[in-house]
């Protein structure tokens, strides 16, 4: 299953998580293509090249060419060993490359070159660089070319992941990885897997063991429509406090002025002395 994986060509989009992390993965395909004796382009963003070439033997290193942007992206250090153009400047070599023999160019990651350039120039150079075994110009064509792309989706918008995932030819989605980089595929994802639901086998009630009811009944309807809460002004509660205001004696306000009482009603302010 896997040699035909990498037979189909184009772009093949590996999109990890933090729970599911895909360099490994990407190892696992690079092996495996080494092993094929194809040639091996790495675009390496993320991590070091010892650390990226940890976990390989010495014949599978010797077949990775690796292009360093990891130890000094921008070329602030000026030593003159950062790439010429950027990565955007070696994929666009990688375009122009001609040969013969099959290719697979691993980018670690498209999660890094989508935060360094726009997203629709990088869609636009990963579609030529995917197909160049089909170009139709007087240049040859390189044969079975492979771009394997490492995408933290968890780190981009839904715009960003579905261009990405239209330009993909291939997702992979169950397998697991062996300490070597082999991979044992176990098939379909068990998420995938699972039979739909019947519509004929009746479903389970979520509320039959609960505590307390979601619903009333038609009694427990007739006697809440019928109860008159405390903070209703209904007719019958008007006219029992008019009828019980009626032949009571009326009440009186004594009030005394005191000698500091400001009685003049033309100036009521007079005795805060303003």
């Amino acid at each position: 299953m896997l040699e035909s994986l990498l037979a189909l060509g184009g772009l093949v989009l590996l999109r990890d998580s933090v729970e599911w992390e895909g360099r490994s993965l990407l190892k696992a395909l690079i092996k495996k293509s080494a092993l094929c004796g194809e040639q091996i382009h790495i675009l390496g963003c993320e991590v070091s090249e010892e650390e990226f070439r940890e976990g390989f033997d010495s014949s599978i290193n010797s077949q990775l060419v690796y292009h360093d942007l990891f130890r000094d992206p921008l070329n602030w250090s000026n030593t003159g060993e950062a790439l010429p153009g950027g990565a955007l400047g070696v994929l666009r070599a990688m375009c122009r490359r001609t040969g013969s023999g099959p290719v697979t160019i691993a980018l670690d990651s498209l999660s890094w070159l989508l935060l360094h350039l726009p997203c629709t120039i990088l869609c636009q150079t990963l579609h030529a660089l995917s197909h160049q075994d089909s170009r139709h110009d007087d240049s040859s064509p390189v044969e079975h070319m492979h771009v394997l792309g490492l995408l933290h989706e968890e780190l981009h918008g839904p715009g960003p992941v579905e261009a990405l995932s239209t330009l993909a030819q291939t997702e992979t989605q169950w397998f697991s990885i062996l300490p070597d980089f082999s991979l044992d595929l176990q098939g379909e994802s068990p998420l995938k897997s699972q039979p739909h639901s019947d519509p004929h086998i009746p479903r389970m009630d979520p509320t039959t063991h609960l505590t307390f009811n979601l619903q009333l009944s038609k009694k427990e309807k007739e006697a809440k429509d019928s109860l008159t809460l405390p903070f209703q002004f209904s007719s019958e509660k008007q006219q029992a406090l008019l009828c019980h205001g009626l032949g009571q004696a009326t009440s009186h306000i004594f009030y005394e002025p005191d000698a500091y009482d400001d009685l003049d009603q033309e100036d009521p302010d007079d005795d805060l002395d303003i």
